[in-house]
């Protein structure tokens, strides 16, 4: 029968998977040498035992399956000869390798190549996973996921890696329980090495993938909820900033617990001390990222987007010289939002063409989708209507459930919002709800606050457009409330005040019509709205809008009384953002 080769292994499913020749160089001392391989495959592709395929994406290379029949007779024969525990073995240890070498190329120029590379054998390294999970082999299971990490995050595979990130903690005790340790300082990255861990990178490696585990939650459901708080708090009690984990992905992530648990002057703190932190050790990819990172959150606020698209030009500079494509689209997408956040629609929509481009290079579907969004948002302000509503039409197309994207999947929620959005102010106000009524579907009761009170603030818009003022009024009410959380106004500090917009407008439609609702208290909400804008605030469009509305509005309720609403305007400034809401 002659030598035997090391025949591809069957896939995750039990068909026959497929392999190319290469192998990574610290395993190929172990096997027949290469030209043996390639001559012993040629002969079993003549006999039609074996098939080989130009591999898409490839100069040239081959993939080689087994036929189904022959695939079964050879694990027969495996069985047979006890040979199956090592062959397997040598399928996980190749595998596992291939991950851990070819990670590090998605940092860089490299970038494409490695994505296809992981496009090519994700059968493959699943089926390593499997067999490392069913071995009850932790440290190969915790190599493997943190090997896969960024290319799950780079093609969106978020389920694949809720998956994994959960069986993997499972195999070990929850890193973050009680008692609390604080983390030591680990230079070298867990996957920098082959398994088996020193037992201080496992104890790294179990943190990270901890926080793998609870960002790659779906948004849209109960797996992020408030019970979830005590736990991000003990990450922000284990981790803290400078130390070499936390300037790299993923232990850069307890930043975001941070952000979730609301302390905002430790996340601004935190952040400044780990871009000193990459500084210091020369984390170049790593730097970029976390300028990245802290222009997305400074460009929330008018006051601060200066200063993010000062970051964000600093860490595109970096990507564009390692040859990043993802990361050149990131940043400049983060310095498109700083421009957006002060008006700069022209500017902040070519910044998201141009991310656009380089997404759409790496066949990121996510990516692009998630950038044309925000592109379809600039355009909308620009007179470009039109083309800016027929973008967010084909995202939705693109990522509905029959096209494959999901319906829970916060990407296709968020486009509903912001056609809603974009419906109501052309006066298409049943479509607007159609749409509203799509994306809470895509959430359940559990999903955070944050996005169920926008969508309510939203349809109580509607409300007021409508003349439904005393649902409207109910509307803001309940969503009022998730407008004032710390992790609220820190993602969109404007967002309370413009609700007090839609607040006053509601009760001004209430008092010209009769009702309950006092004139003076929608006169007081402009105040309320303007003393809870944040510092350098620029309103967008829709926003002043609503506020001339809201002007006028207050001014019919008081019998066009132009002193006695700015009386009430004055009072409204002086109070609290819980004794404004109090009014409604």
């Amino acid at each position: 029968t002659g030598p035997r080769a090391q025949a591809p292994e069957p896939a995750a499913d039990g068909r026959p998977g497929d392999a190319d020749t290469a192998a990574p160089a610290s395993e190929r001392a172990t096997g027949p040498a290469p030209d043996d391989i390639a001559s012993l495959l040629a002969s079993l592709v003549d006999k039609s035992l074996v098939v080989a395929e130009p591999a898409a994406g490839t100069d040239g290379g081959m993939r080689y399956r087994l036929l189904e029949t022959v695939a079964e007779y050879a694990s027969e024969r495996l069985d047979e000869a006890d040979d199956r525990p090592a062959t397997e073995r040598r399928h996980l240890v190749h595998y596992r390798e291939l991950a851990r070498t070819t990670d590090p190329l998605l940092r860089g120029a490299g970038q494409g190549a490695a994505l296809g590379t992981f496009r090519r054998e994700y059968e493959n390294l699943r089926t390593a996973l499997r067999r490392a999970h069913a071995a009850g082999d932790e440290h190969e299971v915790l190599c493997l996921v943190l090997s896969l990490t960024w290319c799950w995050q780079m093609l969106d595979q978020r389920s694949e890696a809720r998956h994994w990130t959960e069986a993997a903690g499972a195999m070990a005790p929850d890193p973050f329980a009680p008692p609390e340790e604080p983390a030591p300082p680990i230079p070298v990255r867990c996957t920098d090495s082959p398994p088996p861990m020193a037992e201080d990178v496992l104890q790294e490696a179990r943190r990270e993938v901890s926080l793998l585990k609870m960002f790659t939650a779906d948004l849209t459901s109960g797996d992020w909820n408030d019970e979830r708080e005590e736990w991000l708090r003990a990450v922000t009690r284990v981790y803290s900033a400078g130390l070499p984990q936390t300037c790299r992905f993923p232990g850069v992530g307890w930043l975001l617990a941070l952000m979730f648990t609301g302390q905002a002057d430790r996340l601004t703190a935190a952040m400044d001390e780990t871009i000193r932190a990459c500084e210091e050790f020369g984390y170049e990819w790593d730097l970029a990222s976390v300028l990245q990172m802290r222009a997305n959150l400074y460009a929330n606020r008018g006051s601060t987007a200066t200063a993010a698209a000062r970051d964000a030009e600093r860490a595109l500079a970096i990507f564009e010289r390692l040859g990043d494509a993802w990361g050149t689209a990131e940043s400049l997408s983060a310095r498109g939002e700083a421009h957006e956040r002060v008006g700069r629609f022209a500017d902040a929509a070519a910044d998201y063409a141009a991310a656009v481009r380089h997404a759409e290079g790496l066949g990121a579907r996510h990516h692009v989708a998630l950038l044309r969004m925000r592109l379809a948002q600039n355009l909308l302000e620009l007179d470009r209507g039109s083309e800016g509503e027929q973008i967010l039409h084909e995202v939705l197309r693109a990522h509905e459930k029959d096209a494959g994207g999901g319906v829970h999947h916060e990407l296709v929620p968020a486009a509903r919002l912001f056609l809603a959005l974009w419906l109501g102010r052309t006066a298409r106000r049943a479509e607007a709800r159609e749409q509203l009524r799509l994306a809470g579907e895509a959430f359940s009761e559990d999903a955070p606050g944050f996005f169920r009170g926008y969508i309510g603030a939203t349809v109580s818009w509607l409300d007021v457009e409508d003349g439904l003022f005393e649902a409207a009024r109910a509307g803001m009410r309940e969503a009022l409330p998730q407008a004032l959380t710390p992790l609220s106004q820190l993602m969109a500090p404007e967002m309370v005040a413009v609700q007090l917009l839609t607040a006053s407008r509601a009760l001004a439609g209430l008092a010209l019509g009769g009702g309950p609702a006092p004139a003076r208290d929608a006169a007081r909400l402009l105040g309320a709205y303007e003393a809870a804008l944040p510092e350098g605030h620029i309103r967008s469009p829709f926003e002043q809008e609503q506020y001339e509305a809201a002007e006028r509005d207050a001014l019919a309720a008081l019998s066009g009384d132009t002193a006695a609403r700015e009386a009430a305007r004055a009072e409204g400034a002086k109070l609290s953002l819980p004794e404004a809401a109090a009014l409604i």
